[in-house]
């Protein structure tokens, strides 16, 4: 018997225990309740929710600085004439025309 609740369960009274019971008490009749075990299902799920949380509000923010930023790009192509081009042409294809000879 190493554990407290080894001696508890084999019907003991530690001896910090044992000085705290008054003069007099039969200690037979004693009960000692233990209380539970922590629990860490609640401090686990709190994390995770946290997490899950702040992963939907960075997500919520990017997508909402891109529609932002496209808007912006679109209304001044339109009224100030700044034109935004995206360059689509990949390495391969580049070292494909210089093998054929085209520029």
């Amino acid at each position: 018997m190493q554990l407290p609740e080894d001696q508890l369960r084999a019907g003991h009274i530690p001896a910090d225990l044992y000085r705290r019971i008054p003069p007099g008490t039969d200690v037979r009749r004693v009960v000692i309740v233990q209380e539970a075990p922590r629990s860490y299902t609640g401090p686990i799920v709190l994390t995770l929710v946290i997490t899950a949380g702040s992963v939907a509000v960075l997500l919520v923010i990017a997508f909402v600085t891109q529609v932002i930023a496209a808007s912006l790009v679109s209304v001044l192509s339109a009224t100030c004439g700044i034109s935004y081009t995206i360059s689509r042409t990949s390495k391969k294809r580049k070292k494909n025309a210089l093998a054929h000879g085209s520029k």
